[in-house]
């Protein structure tokens, strides 16, 4: 059989051996994930026919207004998961709170906890536009045996075991990294199988593409103006071309395949950065750097930093190396 023509499965069971604790509980994870990702993908291609567009009137965490399908997501995801008894937290950007998830013999004995974006993007679900799902694996570090506490959460993301995001596009990919190397897999609809599409998947180490919302320019910090207008200035290879979808997964997985940066950076309008650390920044920052990317805040590394809380936002650079690099030396003079 040929590389491509792999199937996700077969893919997972073949690379086992290669994680670190090869029990077979990440396994089972990934293999949620695959579940969850396509009873999604089968409503977020049908939204336009039913009653499942929109918002419910509510807001998360956030402040954000819960649309239907975020909140359908949410929950498919998070019942695959305590269905399957594989991880024993789950933290949602939807929820307050992290979920304690017991097995069916009422212990406490798995291993893992999950942190998630069920919907990413969800701004576009009205206008049938890119939507995405991102998760991040931890092993936890409170004794096995007794209930997760937010410690286990709290880890910084050079801990985590696992990272991915499931884009839901003109094709449904999911993509992650268990620490060796990124891989791409296509969702074949006539058959509900995931293939090896996109093998060792990697950032060029430069772009020609910049994702930032500019509509918001006036709010940045000095440096990231300065940067922006570098991109803009007719001189070398340059200028860049802007690109900006409004969904972090879209905009990341298009700069991974041709080479851009991705920027949400502090504003007077967000001062301490719009995604979080958490169930954004982190397991793509993991994604970025297996595939030879670099993900910061504007000064350091993404992955040292030590969260303090659940829903913590930080500002956010990632993508091609020598284009992040830059964007960092217009950060340092501002």
């Amino acid at each position: 059989m040929e590389e491509r023509n792999k199937t996700l499965g077969e893919f997972i069971i073949e690379n086992q051996k290669a994680f670190q604790y090869s029990s077979g509980e990440l396994s089972r994870i990934i293999n949620s994930i695959r579940l969850a990702a396509k009873v999604v993908n089968y409503k977020v291609n049908k939204a336009g026919l039913v009653d499942i567009i929109g918002a419910v009137g509510e807001q998360n965490v956030q402040g954000e207004d819960q649309q239907k399908l975020d909140v359908y997501a949410n929950e498919v995801f998070i019942q695959t998961l305590i269905n399957r008894e594989i991880v024993c937290g789950i933290a949602s950007e939807e929820n307050d709170e992290y979920i304690t998830v017991k097995g069916s013999d009422n212990s406490n004995n798995n291993k893992y906890v999950i942190l998630m974006d069920p919907l990413d993007g969800s701004s576009n679900i009205d206008v049938n536009g890119s939507l995405g799902t991102i998760f991040s694996v931890f092993r936890r570090i409170t004794p096995i045996g007794t209930p997760v506490t937010s410690e286990d959460f709290l880890q910084p993301g050079v801990n985590q075991v696992a990272a991915g995001y499931v884009i839901y596009g003109t094709s449904t990919m999911l993509v992650y990294t268990t620490g060796h190397g990124v891989n791409g897999f296509t969702l074949n609809p006539a058959i509900g199988t995931f293939y090896l599409s996109h093998p060792n998947m990697q950032f060029p180490k430069d772009g020609h593409i910049y994702s930032v919302n500019e509509g918001n320019y006036v709010h940045f910090p000095q440096g990231v103006k300065n940067y922006i207008k570098y991109c803009q200035r007719e001189e070398e290879d340059r200028p860049y071309t802007s690109r900006y979808i409004g969904s972090l997964v879209s905009d990341f997985h298009r700069n991974m395949i041709k080479g851009g940066i991705y920027i949400y950076p502090t504003s007077s309008k967000a001062p301490k950065g719009k995604l979080r650390l958490m169930y954004e920044c982190n397991p793509m920052a993991f994604i970025a750097e297996q595939a030879g990317g670099k993900a910061t805040d504007g000064f350091g590394r993404i992955m040292e930093i030590q969260p303090t809380e659940l829903h913590q936002r930080v500002p956010f650079f990632c993508g091609s190396v020598n284009m992040v690099e830059k964007a960092e030396e217009f950060m340092a003079v501002q």
